[in-house]
């Protein structure tokens, strides 16, 4: 009679915790993974030539945990660092599939330029994995997979403001110069769109190689071809270079005027670039300079953090970017399931350091103001000085 008894225990036991299961009165068992730290990948160029968009990256998710705790909905957070080097796509789809295959992790982030996003896209969607993409800024990014969520910025995005304010205020010719691979090409085409369109006529159009670029003969050509200005985008670390040669190359004293999108006037470079980024008029989505509580509390903060390092627009998307893990895993209940994360992201709306931000719900892509800025000097320093602003600006799209 023993086993038969036993054998009826067992089975009763077993109903019990399969209806405890049902009514949610086991969670530990029912949602096993949530019990253990949440592995969030950050993949980012600490070194090579863009090392400084990494660099900021990382002290922004730094900061934002010690801000914020490292345990949100029940699940600790646990940053794997990992450099990409910032040039070969390859280095970065691998380091992905290491993450997610090996090291269990249950979100992507960082991704310092287009192809290195590129890369990762297809690891994300396979995996079914978050990956919030909080520095590359080419338009189609989040078309690449159904699980990418964007928190820094397009370049269409913070081209098409400026282009608007030449075409308004004296300028009539313009010559474009832009670095050769998505993001610039997204910048050249909405630039010529928009300040055609408001009636002024683009002269010139050159492209320079993303790798070891040399931009005197770029620059030459244009001041041969007299614009009243030359709008640029490099990418962030290539600033102090253009804007040096600009002032060599005797463009500024031939009365061509330099306008740029904030790339060029990376706030983390400023003090590097120094007087020649005076009066230089710019369009961006974050200045260190930006007068809200929010951005002055945070630039306090991120200097005290890292030696007296400027926060930059990078550092802002990476900020941004925890935030919204945060309040996605809070949302879920510190579910890690990656479609239930991204249903969570989508609509997201909140007062960030730059003002107020949301994510689209049908593109994942982020909506946010523009600003036009100009290079000051404030206290000794140069500073992108904010004087307009656009609105709620979408990617336009290109």
């Amino acid at each position: 009679m023993t086993e038969p008894i036993n054998k009826q225990r067992r089975h009763l036991m077993l109903g019990t915790a399969t209806a405890a299961l049902s009514a949610g009165l086991l969670p530990s068992l029912a949602f096993g993974a949530t019990a253990g730290p949440l592995k969030v990948g950050l993949i980012v160029p600490m070194s090579g030539p863009f090392a400084s968009t990494g660099r900021q990256i990382e002290a922004a998710v730094k900061l934002y945990i010690q801000k914020h705790g490292s345990t949100v909905a029940g699940r600790q957070i646990e940053i794997l660092l990992k450099d990409d080097g910032g040039v070969a796509p390859d280095t970065t789809k691998r380091l992905a599939q290491e993450l997610v295959s090996r090291d269990k992790v249950e979100v992507l982030a960082g991704f310092g330029l287009t192809p290195l996003a590129f890369a990762a896209a297809p690891v994300a969607t396979q995996a079914k994995v978050p990956m919030i993409v909080m520095a590359a800024a080419t338009s189609v990014i989040p078309q690449r997979s159904p699980f990418i969520v964007r928190t820094g910025f397009t370049l269409a995005q913070v081209t098409a403001p400026m282009a608007e304010w030449a075409a308004k205020n004296k300028i009539k010719t313009v010559a474009t110069f832009v670095s050769d691979y998505g993001p610039g090409i997204d910048a050249e085409k909405v630039f010529i769109s928009r300040f055609s369109e408001g009636g002024g006529k683009v002269v010139e159009s050159l492209r320079a190689p993303l790798r070891n670029p040399d931009y005197a003969p770029f620059l030459a050509r244009v001041k041969d071809a007299k614009p009243d200005a030359l709008f640029v985008f490099v990418p962030s670390g290539e600033g102090a270079a253009v804007l040096k040669q600009f002032t060599d190359r005797g463009l500024a004293a031939a009365g061509i005027r330099l306008i740029c999108t904030g790339d060029v006037l990376d706030d983390d470079l400023l003090t590097t670039i120094g007087s020649a980024a005076n009066g230089v008029v710019s369009s961006h989505h974050y200045s260190a300079a930006h007068p809200s509580p929010e951005n002055k509390a945070y630039v306090d903060a991120f200097m005290k953090a890292n030696k007296g390092m400027r926060p930059n627009f990078h550092s802002v998307g990476a900020y941004d970017g925890m935030h919204l893990l945060y309040q996605a895993l809070t949302k879920t209940g510190g579910d890690s399931d990656g479609e239930k994360l991204i249903a969570a992201m989508k609509g997201m709306a909140w007062t960030s350091v730059r003002g107020p931000v949301s994510i689209d719900a049908n593109t994942r892509d982020i909506i946010q103001n523009v600003y036009i800025r100009r290079g000051e000097m404030v206290g000794g320093a140069m500073f992108n000085v904010e004087f307009d602003k656009v609105e709620k600006v979408r990617d336009p799209g290109v």
